[in-house]
């Protein structure tokens, strides 16, 4: 069986709401096809029946930001067993938007969550080793590549303005999105050569640009 070293790629999408991840994952998913890949859209927290249950939850009823956190790991563990590891197993490219690192951001750096019991969920979900699947000689899964849309939250709101219903992170202040801001730039200078951080304050076409190199960069493209 083909490794997912070998075969299977995995791209998170991480950002703000208002960053434009949405629009640039539809548009590589389209140009990873033209390549011949088979390419699996998901997101988080979601991508399950049970997980998009669970984001429900966590996305409009109140609670703490542990209970949140948990939540999140929840849905996660059934995404990669269900959908994730399945798909790089087979060889697919996986495009999710959102994964852990979001976890480290919203509850970590907007809520104020211990990083550390983060880190320990973080290793207790994402541990390879019990996934029925061909993962082993990866013991934490984690993205090959993660792109991040760095937006203002000032900017991020404005686009934002009247385009729907707000949830329950939508609806938060200015300082808690710098906070998870924050939180975006300390995981991504834990982890810098996964991360690829794309100034989301420029044009959509030189955002697809910034995106197509940091793919072609590595070979994807």
């Amino acid at each position: 069986m083909a490794t997912m070293a070998q075969t299977g790629l995995f791209i998170s999408f991480e950002g703000i709401d208002g960053a434009g991840k949405s629009t640039h994952i539809d548009a590589l998913a389209d140009a990873l096809r033209a390549t011949g890949r088979t390419v699996v859209l998901t997101r988080e927290p979601g991508g399950t029946p049970l997980a998009e249950q669970i984001r429900a939850l966590a996305l409009h009823q109140p609670m703490d930001a542990l209970t949140e956190a948990l939540l999140m790991f929840a849905a996660r563990r059934d995404h990669i067993r269900q959908v994730i590891a399945p798909a790089l197993t087979r060889g697919d490219a996986v495009l999710c938007d959102r994964f852990t690192d979001a976890t480290f951001a919203y509850q970590g750096g907007g809520r104020g969550l211990d990083w550390q019991s983060l880190s320990k969920l973080e290793l207790l979900v994402q541990d390879t080793r019990e996934l029925e699947a061909d993962l082993t000689h990866k013991p934490l899964l984690q993205p090959d590549l993660t792109i991040w849309f760095d937006l203002p939250p000032a900017v991020a709101a404005e686009r934002l303005v009247g385009a729907r219903v707000p949830d329950k992170f939508e609806a938060q202040p200015a300082a808690f999105f710098d906070a998870v801001r924050a939180g975006y730039a300390r995981r991504a200078g834990e982890a810098p050569a996964r991360f690829a951080r794309i100034d989301a304050d420029q044009p959509r076409d030189a955002v697809w640009r910034d995106v197509q190199a940091a793919v072609q960069g590595r070979g994807w493209l």
